[in-house]
């Protein structure tokens, strides 16, 4: 009698469901729309409107920008350090929302290069990102862009409510 492996051999294969460049095309798209989301913001609201105590969109943005250049850092090198204010997501943003965005590019710029600097096998090693937050790295860089998801969902309640037409959630080129 001839034995079927086969669900055993699938249970022990790894399928890549997702490239690299894929994942990196996938949060840089997500990037893309949260930028739209900022710009979308008139310069006095985006520094003062809130809804039921939520932070500010600017502060809000912060958080993102403060995630996210640590983050791809501790990704690919394996440094998770980064200041207090920023654990804290307690820096506050730049005077005008120019500078912000100015600030978002430069992350964006930031991600781009660090990005082939991760070996492939990195994406599957487990660390604490921050110290406290035990993952794979490519579960880390999940989290990265569902943080900001959330707090970009966060930005079209504030602008439905300043009576703003946010983009379209699927607008990410």
């Amino acid at each position: 009698m001839e034995t079927n492996n086969t669900a055993q051999e699938m249970a022990t294969t790894t399928a890549n469901v997702i490239t690299a460049e894929a994942l990196l095309e996938h949060w840089q798209g997500h990037r893309r729309l949260s930028r739209k989301v900022i710009e979308a913001f008139p310069e006095d609201q985006f520094y003062t409107f809130s809804i039921g105590g939520m932070r500010t969109y600017a502060q809000l943005t912060m958080e993102m920008i403060g995630l996210a250049a640590p983050g791809i850092r501790g990704v690919a090198f394996g440094d998770w350090t980064f200041s207090e204010p920023a654990l804290d997501h307690s820096t506050p943003p730049p005077a005008t929302k120019a500078e912000v965005l100015n600030l978002w590019d430069l992350v964006t710029e930031y991600i781009n290069t660090l990005w082939p600097q991760i070996p492939a096998q990195r994406f599957q090693e487990v660390e604490a990102a921050f110290g406290m937050y035990e993952n794979t790295i490519v579960g880390t860089i999940q989290y990265l862009i569902d943080n900001e998801i959330h707090h970009r969902a966060q930005g079209y309640v504030y602008l439905r409510a300043l009576g703003i037409e946010p983009p379209y959630f699927w607008e990410r080129q």
